[in-house]
């Protein structure tokens, strides 16, 4: 009945029903009078209000039509983050569609074990559920990121399980920062993507040492790619066009593409140099220096001073070590106190050498040859090693040579008859460049 009350005060969609109910209306008229009247004469000095007699009149109100009946035709939709320890049924609770019945369908239906495989915590998961709280659809994005997602969908004989393509869009965006402590700190402040950093460091590894070169007051900006699907970002494209101001140096790259296959390029100075190097300063993408270069120094273990012929960068077991340039796998097992070491040989009379690793790339044995980047093994503490770290030597012709300080050699610039190309390719980026430099840089922890 309080429904129907509603209905005809909010909306009053018969004439016949306000004629029959004028007099409840007159009555509510004359209440909210009385009630100005009081409060006018309260304002008056010395008025004195009359005594109006008031009664109650209770009318019961019958509903013109039978009210509709629920129907299950209509959907809602939900969305709720994976928690840490969650499970499926915990899950659907939060989403208002916990229910045994449903439960027990959805591990009955083929493919349902992939459901259970997607429970990781911040994924966000999208449900669908009809009126009646019964769940007719679920979304969960697919481990590993991209636009594919496992889709869940009610049926006469279960649930259908399968991995769909989502649409998706690709937006530009610019942003600039300071650096205050350290890149991620920074990137962290304006909301740049890990993913974004890390190509960032990747781009000007070679004309900078993000371990030891970033300092207070280091400018960058940045113009990238964001993947999204119904106006969400679900991952990051490539870095279009980039500036790093270190100290009194300035740096730009920008990304020039094949003419042929856009996902074949690299990152080209304005002037058409590039700065792909045939070397990585690091075999890891970031990680501390803890021990450099040196002719002397006091070895933890042996408690003895010696040359270091290297650079240790100190990381946590399993932290994927790459090669730093492309060659020829030219050992790889346990050798004295660097325990297990995979040694590379490349050309041009250079070689480099990883030490104290926990274990190897799998597959990985002699003779293989390795693209630059390409994961060969992981770090460790094996041998004559004090803690979990990496140790690195970078060698010409047999000779050791400081990898943090030597001239890297380089990959070689445009032709005469790529520049137009380049030129017209890279406008828009490098005046995107321009434009955030004449923004005030965001100051970032």
């Amino acid at each position: 009945m309080m429904q129907g009350k509603r209905r005809i005060l909010a909306y009053l969609p018969d004439p016949t029903v306000m004629l029959s109910h004028r007099r409840w209306a007159v009555g509510v008229v004359g209440i909210t009078a009385l009630i100005g009247m009081v409060t006018a004469f309260g304002t008056v000095s010395g008025g004195v209000p009359k005594k109006v007699e008031q009664r109650d009149v209770v009318e019961e109100l019958s509903l013109t039509a039978n009210p509709a009946p629920i129907t299950t035709t209509e959907s809602y939709i939900q969305e709720d983050r994976i928690r840490v320890g969650d499970t499926v049924a915990s899950l659907l609770d939060r989403l208002g569609a916990g229910d045994d019945a449903t439960i027990e369908r959805l591990r009955g239906s083929p493919g349902a074990e992939a459901i259970f495989r997607q429970m990781s915590p911040g994924k966000t998961v999208i449900a669908q559920r009809d009126r009646a709280g019964h769940l007719q659809s679920l979304t969960f994005p697919l481990n590993g990121g991209g636009n594919q997602v496992l889709s869940i969908k009610q049926s006469d004989t279960g649930f259908q399980v399968r991995t769909t393509t989502l649409p998706t869009e690709t937006q530009v965006v610019m942003k600039s920062a300071e650096i205050r402590y350290s890149l991620f700190g920074a990137t962290d402040a304006v909301g740049i993507p890990d993913a974004i950093a890390i190509q960032l460091a990747d781009i000007f590894g070679g004309e900078i040492d993000f371990h030891r070169d970033l300092r207070k007051g280091d400018r960058f900006s940045v113009v990238y790619e964001s993947i999204r699907t119904d106006g969400k970002p679900i991952r990051t494209g490539r870095i279009l066009a980039a500036e790093f101001t270190n100290g009194n140096h300035r740096y730009q790259a920008l990304w020039f593409g094949n003419s042929e296959d856009q996902d074949k390029g690299g990152y080209y100075t304005p002037e058409g140099e590039s700065l792909r190097k045939a070397f990585l300063r690091s075999p890891l993408e970031f990680s501390r220096v803890t021990s450099g270069f040196s002719s002397a120094r006091f070895h933890p273990v042996l408690q003895q001073w010696r040359a270091h012929k290297g650079v240790d960068y100190g990381a946590a077991i399993g932290t994927r070590v790459r090669a730093t340039a492309a060659g020829m796998v030219d050992f790889v097992g346990v050798q004295g106190g660097y325990g297990k070491v995979v040694i590379l040989r490349h050309q041009g009379h250079y070689s480099t050498l990883y030490g104290h690793l926990s274990r190897f790339a799998s597959g990985l044995k002699k003779g293989d040859h390795v693209s630059q980047g390409e994961l060969i093994a992981f770090t460790g503490a094996s041998g004559l090693a004090s803690g979990p770290h990496l140790h690195y030597e970078f060698r010409m012709d047999g000779i050791h040579q400081n990898p943090l300080t030597v001239a890297l050699p380089e990959t070689p610039p445009l032709t005469t008859r790529q520049f137009p190309q380049f030129h017209q390719a890279t406008a828009t980026e490098l005046a995107r460049l321009g434009m955030l430099r004449d923004f005030r840089f965001v100051s970032a922890e």
